[in-house]
């Protein structure tokens, strides 16, 4: 019987397609370093920042209503005329208690954030170099640690900033409003080059920003050419995501109860399916490289130790007899020979 006859499906398909070898051996080695646990976390993380980035973004609006009080004003005027009676009146109390309470839910929601980002941070960077490093990387200090993940959150944060202004920038309404202010007449077949341009735009910037995350947040250095390459594969699967994202919170909206609870839903989806497309990207760009400290080097077999007790029983009788025979020979020739040389 020949080899390939003994292999599997799976196993003559791997042999064929080089591609699909990659993806199970990445999986394989996502599931080893525990990538959905790690997943699973930073969705946990995720949303517990954003309450005080909420808190933040209520501080600033307080400060900016503060400054402005036409603009307080025009606000204030505008709930007034959409919304009446108590409901109205409780938007207003709301609106002054957040600018009344400025200063305090601006420090508190900074310390949390801060608090919950450097968590966030030590999470992804724990995950991403535990899919990229098969031994343990050893920890230049607590101090040192912290530092190092408050440098990284922010570039990251930084990154994040221009990639959504780029995003949007790209996006098709700010293309179509710059024709009109040109005075460029509309026509529907511009609507889908600009799309097709927004969709390629997002794609680039997602490609910096999953680039940046894979290479530049693990613990220690990676291969850049192969982390670009797995950037590239987690943005087309991230726009992919976004685009199917989009079409079921257009159909979940619909109802009272999808309108309640599916933006809820769709954030924690969102933020699962996101870390868990960076970390097996990550994965598979640490099973196509080719450094041998990235390699998965299987343990020898153990070491069976299996001693071997034999029992002495001593001579036998035959064998004694033998050895008294022969002594007796031995000595009466021997004083035959002194005998002789006398």
């Amino acid at each position: 019987m020949s080899e390939s006859a003994t292999l599997g499906v799976l196993d003559r398909l791997r042999a064929r397609f080089g591609w699909l070898d990659h993806v199970i051996r990445a999986y394989q080695r996502f599931d080893k370093r525990n990538g959905g646990f790690f997943a699973a976390g930073l969705t946990y993380y995720t949303i517990f920042a954003l309450f005080p980035l909420l808190m933040v973004g209520f501080a600033v609006c307080g400060f900016v209503l503060a400054l402005h009080p036409r603009l307080l004003g025009t606000v204030d005027d505008h709930i007034r005329s959409q919304v009446s009676g108590q409901l109205g009146n409780q938007l207003l109390h709301l609106i002054d208690s957040a600018i009344a309470a400025r200063a305090s839910v601006g420090v508190i929601g900074l310390a949390t954030a801060a608090w919950g980002g450097l968590g966030w941070i030590a999470h992804l960077r724990q995950a991403l170099t535990e899919m990229w490093w098969e031994h343990r990387i050893d920890s230049p200090g607590f101090v040192r640690t912290k530092v190092s993940d408050l440098l990284a959150m922010l570039g990251t944060f930084a990154v994040t900033m221009a990639t959504i202004a780029l995003t949007t920038l790209g996006h098709a309404e700010p293309m179509a409003a710059v024709l009109k202010w040109f005075g460029v007449p509309e026509f529907s077949v511009l609507n889908w080059v600009f799309r097709g341009i927004s969709i390629a735009v997002s794609i680039l910037v997602s490609w910096l920003l999953f680039t940046w995350m894979i290479a530049r947040l693990p613990r220690a250095k990676v291969s850049l050419v192969h982390s670009a390459r797995a950037g590239l594969l987690a943005a087309v699967g991230f726009e992919i995501f976004k685009q199917v994202a989009s079409v079921y919170l257009r159909v979940v909206s619909r109802s009272p109860a999808g309108a309640t609870f599916g933006p809820v839903l769709g954030l924690m989806v969102f933020a699962y399916f996101t870390a868990y497309l960076v970390l097996f990207c990550t994965a598979w760009a640490a099973t196509a490289s080719t450094d041998p400290r990235l390699q998965s080097v299987e343990p020898p077999p153990p070491a069976i130790i299996a001693p071997r007790v034999q029992v002495d029983e001593g001579m036998s009788a035959r064998q004694t007899m033998t050895a008294m025979a022969v002594g007796a020979a031995g000595a009466l020739a021997f004083s035959r020979i002194t005998r002789w040389l006398r």
